[in-house]
């Protein structure tokens, strides 16, 4: 069974930071890309960051490189999402999402968190 929980959302302003964090239940996480997604208000829900299970190979949104850093500890079965310089258009609900082989298309993911929720005022 796989287990995912989101945690670490909140309201920050603009230009702020936040580190978001995803801790997952499954003895095997190592073998388990992973990824964030985020559902902004009104939109569907878009691809934000994803990382490998056994290199750490990443991937980033154009729209977050630079800013957002996803990193995981594999020894504390755990996925962070360091964000930096947040913006206001980056207000969502963030999802924490694991699957055997990388992707940034939402639908090849197997497991999901219910979502923590970041805004960001102006």
């Amino acid at each position: 069974q796989v287990q995912l929980v989101e945690s670490g959302g909140r309201l920050v302003q603009a230009g702020g930071s936040l580190r978001l964090s995803c801790a997952a239940s499954m003895r095997t996480f190592s073998s388990y890309a992973m990824a964030w997604f985020g559902r902004a208000p009104g939109k569907e829900r878009e691809f934000v960051a994803a990382i490998s299970g056994s290199l750490g190979s990443t991937l980033y949104a154009d729209s977050v490189k630079g800013r957002f850093t996803i990193s995981r500890d594999n020894a504390v079965n755990t996925l962070y999402l360091q964000m930096n310089s947040l913006k206001p258009e980056d207000t969502a609900v963030y999802y924490c999402a694991a699957t055997l082989v990388i992707a940034t298309m939402a639908r090849r993911y197997d497991h999901w968190g219910q979502g923590t929720q970041v805004t960001v005022s102006s």
